[in-house]
């Protein structure tokens, strides 16, 4: 796709789901993936690379200057904008996979162009201007460039994920070695996604990352065959660990959970696990005081669960998401919104049992939302969102995706709401043009959502 801006090849943007494929490295890094954290940061990464507007003095006038890209080599000369000496080569961005790195010293080029290439001020504002997937292959130019661009500050907001195939070396004989996490212990990375471990798995990853005792602070385990011994032996050996992610763990019981789940974790998210039930929430609401955050998907949790939660929750925990909880009623959204309180985002997406009634109850003793997520509930009606409207004051966001009985009296009571800013009415087929005026009158509303509508 070409940028009709500067008529520039427009890098790729990620693939789905944020990933990142870092290119195999030559010291035996492995390959990995990694993964964006913020919204706002993966949008970043499918703009396309431009260059600081200030790189020295020389280019505040260039206007002419080529925009770096990893389709085609930068040369340095014309960065710098200096003439290239006849037959001077260009440094490119691409390095063949291997290929031993050039020293400062060997950097092609008149000695103005080499202190170019090296200059740790330029280079330190060039690199914040590529993708996480770009400054993997630009660690491999030269030994001067990976120095600066394995500082932690451009990692921030990076999770790596490595797949089991990816954590071991085959060797000539046929025998497996752990690969070398150096390079990522180099980058300060604090979190890690592990697709298909096992409990050795873990244990290795333990062994031989330098981090992983005390610098780990978030572990995400996905697809995973680990069992209640390796959650247990997780927890107890990685003491900085207090972001949790389980999605499809199959393997681990709610006995697990009540022996390894330590006091320290804050947030919490267990998904696609089937053997996680009502016990399951009551290990977590007695073992978790300082609990903030809790994701919960999870097909036989009943209202019964939700009663478990203590005093204590109710002064820490802001956000609750239970997705996909389809035994969830009325009864369970009473028990939860006495005794969470404070919460300030909630999702019931998915929770096909709760109707009007109980978005009442949440727009009467929830007074701090403001997100809220009631997405494919299809029993809600005009008369939750009336509710919602006369008491939710504080509220920012509203997903109503696949709620189908919503129609345009619904939104001409959302039109009252002064602080709604983002509203989602996606495949809500009752929704016409004569309910669409309704929100004209609505200055604060900055993102509205349509896709579906008939």
């Amino acid at each position: 796709m070409s940028n009709p801006r500067n008529g520039d090849t427009k890098p790729p943007c990620l693939p789905r789901n944020g990933l990142v494929k870092i290119p195999t490295q030559p010291n035996g890094l492995g390959s990995a993936s990694i993964t964006k954290g913020t919204p706002a940061v993966k949008n970043r990464l499918c703009q396309p690379s431009s260059v600081p507007a200030i790189l020295s003095p020389a280019l505040a006038h260039r206007s002419d200057l080529p925009i770096p890209s990893l389709a085609s080599p930068l040369s340095l000369a014309a960065l710098a904008g200096v003439s290239s000496p006849p037959g001077a080569s260009l440094v490119g961005l691409n390095t063949s996979e291997g290929s031993e790195q050039p020293s400062p010293e060997r950097l092609p080029g008149s000695p103005s162009e080499r202190q170019l290439a090296v200059d740790e001020k330029i280079l330190n504002r060039l690199f914040w201007y590529f993708s996480a997937c770009e400054k993997c292959v630009l660690a491999q130019v030269c030994k001067a460039w990976r120095r600066v661009l394995y500082q932690p500050k451009f990692w921030v907001g990076l999770t790596p994920v490595l797949h089991t195939k990816e954590l071991y070396n085959i060797l000539p004989g046929g025998e497996k070695e752990f690969v070398s996490l150096q390079g990522f212990a180099v980058r300060g990375f604090d979190g890690f996604c592990l697709v298909g471990v096992s409990d050795l798995d873990i244990c290795e990853f333990i062994d031989n990352y330098p981090l992983s005792k005390k610098g780990v602070k978030s572990m995400s385990l996905k697809r995973s065959t680990i069992t209640d011994a390796g959650l247990e032996v997780m927890l107890e050996q990685m003491q900085g660990v207090v972001r949790l992610e389980l999605s499809g763990c199959n393997d681990f019981t709610e006995a697990g959970l009540w022996s390894s789940l330590n006091a320290r974790i804050t947030a919490l998210s267990v998904s696609d696990c089937i053997n996680v039930a009502d016990d399951a929430i009551a290990a977590i609401s007695q073992l978790l005081p300082n609990l903030t955050e809790l994701n919960l998907q999870a097909y036989h949790v009943t209202d019964t669960a939700l009663a478990y939660f203590t005093a204590k929750q109710g002064y820490t925990t802001h956000t609750l998401r239970l997705n996909s909880c389809w035994e969830i009623t009325n009864h369970g959204v009473v028990n939860m919104v006495h005794s969470l309180p404070n919460l300030s985002v909630l999702s019931l997406s998915g929770c096909s049992k709760v109707t009007d009634d109980g978005v009442e109850l949440v727009a009467e003793n929830l007074r701090k939302l403001r997100s809220l997520d009631l997405s494919w509930c299809p029993r809600i009606t005009d008369m939750a969102l009336e509710y919602i409207a006369c008491d939710l004051h504080k509220l920012e966001e509203l997903v109503l995706d696949r709620c189908v009985r919503i129609t345009d009296t619904g939104l001409s009571y959302l039109s009252t709401m002064s602080s709604l800013r983002s509203l989602y009415l996606r495949w809500c087929c009752q929704v016409q043009d004569f309910g669409l005026k309704h929100l004209l009158s609505m200055g604060s509303l900055r993102l509205l959502s349509l896709a579906g509508e008939p």
